[in-house]
């Protein structure tokens, strides 16, 4: 051999063997920086850190003529509102920030921080979630349910009246508790009914049972949307239905202190009528696109009657425990309405001198289902702590985040800065303004939750309407109904979400669907605000 070739290989070996160990040093490398990434969006630290970079890049660069609380408030709001669209930290605790964030940018004390995430509203909102578990925990809401839906059913079944009748227990309970819980709850009760009906696959015997199948598969997306979209129109009906008009309250007292406040009987009589308007859009909607003549026939072959008085009879005859809840709730029904009533009937809140609220009683007719006993065992009431472990925490820290960014904004001067930023809207007519405030608080809140949206919104239609010389509500109630339009996509609401995720609608379904609720929404409020709203509200008074 030649020692010269010799030599090459052999230098070759030497210079090629430590260069395989550096490729897979590379390769190594590249896996750790991919597993090393893979680990920060897994545990979500890149979405943990927009909130304090953002925060910090607004307060760095940000100049709003030298107002240095109004900077920081901005600053916070960033911070705050990308751990929520995010879901850095849970929503609890994301709605906890202001507690520490206020305080430390020299926003606010932390004692008027504190102050806001426990008032009356709030107590409301407390106390009508352990109403809402007692008729959880006693299966009233199923009851209620198979008794109007087997009265609406039909023998044979009319489609169209038993959307009827499932829609109308949902927006009926809705108008009670909170959207949120009456969906998760009536859910099952129309899935339970769906799960008779088969589903559609390739493997249909012929084309005509695989047309029927079809048939039936239409009606149970109506159902589900249906149940969805009831909740949500249910609870734009009173103060306890969403945490939108709890929000509109709480903002409407803290920036007008002086002015009437908004009760439980003033913004029924002007919600209720809506819901009214938006409910039979629905029904109407929903008969439209999924039922047909066909329908009826192809749902007689899974459901009749019968089943559902079968439902109704293993659950046994109304018991002791159920009455009571039943009577308390009526109770707190009857306080609820009549408290404030007119001018010339003022209610029997004037016994009190107006210092007691709609909380107020809420907490006291929940107290009444500790005290109450169950009459099945002795000592054992109504309701205990224990069957209160599922209490929605999350929404009543998020409600009182909202009060403390809307005194934040006020406290900060920053309303009054964006304020002026809207003076060109100044010449506007207020009939045009309110539908263009529904629409754009509208389409906020497909991207984001009502409460946030209602949160981030509400300060600046309140400020605009002083601003341009028309009166807030003209603004802020718009802004707070758009905010609960959200019909078009998951994200808009948890409601949303619990009917996407039985797997029985697509998001084409709800687009399709919820395109027609919506618009119908904000032609009823253009009419109605300016004529019942102006009559409930006082809004042709001056403020």
């Amino acid at each position: 051999m030649d020692p010269r070739r010799s030599h090459w290989e052999s230098s070759s070996e030497d210079v090629t063997r430590p260069l395989l160990p550096l490729h897979d040093d590379d390769g190594a490398a590249g896996r750790r920086s991919c597993a090393a990434l893979r680990s920060l969006l897994a545990n979500k630290y890149l979405a943990v850190a927009s909130g304090p970079v953002a925060c910090a890049l607004i307060c760095g660069l940000v100049d709003l003529g030298g107002h240095r609380a109004a900077r920081n408030m901005l600053g916070v709001l960033a911070w705050v509102f990308l751990w929520w669209i995010t879901d850095a930290v849970p929503l609890a605790v994301a709605s906890m920030a202001p507690l520490f964030l206020f305080p430390v940018f020299g926003i606010s004390s932390s004692d008027a921080v504190a102050k806001a995430y426990m008032d009356d509203v709030i107590s409301l909102v407390l106390g009508s979630f352990i109403l809402a578990l007692a008729i959880e925990h006693y299966n009233i809401h199923r009851r209620l349910a198979l008794n109007i839906t087997s009265l609406f059913c039909g023998d044979p079944v009319k489609p169209p009246l038993l959307l009827l009748g499932i829609c109308g227990t949902t927006m009926f309970i809705s108008m009670w508790i909170h959207n949120t819980p009456c969906t998760v709850m009536m859910m099952p009760v129309a899935t339970g009914i769906l799960q008779r009906f088969p589903r559609v696959d390739g493997a249909s015997s012929s084309a005509s049972s695989a047309a029927d199948a079809r048939e039936v598969q239409r009606f149970s997306k109506a159902v589900v949307l249906g149940v969805v979209y009831a909740s949500a129109i249910g609870g734009m009906a009173t103060l306890t239905g969403t945490g939108v008009n709890i929000i509109l309250v709480g903002m409407w007292s803290t920036y007008f202190p002086e002015q009437p406040p908004i009760t439980f009987s003033s913004w029924m009589s002007f919600g209720l009528p809506l819901a009214l308007v938006l409910f039979v859009a629905l029904w109407a909607t929903l008969c439209v696109l999924y039922c047909s003549k066909n329908t009826g026939r192809e749902l007689s072959a899974y459901l009749d009657r019968s089943h559902l008085r079968r439902e109704l009879s293993l659950l046994g005859p109304m018991a002791f425990a159920e009455k009571m809840v039943l009577a308390v709730f009526g109770g707190l029904i009857v306080l609820w309405m009549t408290r404030s009533l007119t001018d010339d009937i003022p209610g029997w809140g004037s016994l009190f001198h107006g210092e007691v609220g709609d909380g107020t009683v809420t907490i006291m007719m929940a107290t009444l289902l500790f005290i109450i006993p169950s009459g099945k065992n002795d000592g054992e009431k109504l309701m205990d702590w224990g069957k209160c472990r599922r209490l929605q925490w999350n929404i009543i820290l998020l409600l009182g985040a909202g009060f403390a960014i809307a005194d934040g904004f006020r406290a900060s001067g920053l309303t009054d800065i964006l304020s002026e930023g809207l003076g060109f809207l100044r010449g506007a007519p207020a009939l045009a303004i309110a539908p263009v405030a529904c629409v754009f608080s509208g389409a906020i809140t497909e991207f984001t939750s009502d409460d946030a949206t209602a949160t981030l919104v509400l300060p600046l239609l309140a400020e605009l309407g002083k601003s341009i010389g028309v009166h807030p509500l003209l603004l802020m109630v718009p802004g707070a109904v758009g905010a609960q339009l959200s019909y078009l996509l998951p994200t808009g609401s948890p409601g949303n979400v619990v009917g996407f995720s039985t797997g029985y609608i697509s998001i084409k379904d709800m687009v399709i669907a919820g395109t027609p609720l919506k618009i119908v929404g904000v032609a009823a409020l253009t009419i109605l605000l300016p004529t019942l709203g102006s009559v409930v509200f006082g809004m042709d008074q001056k403020l």
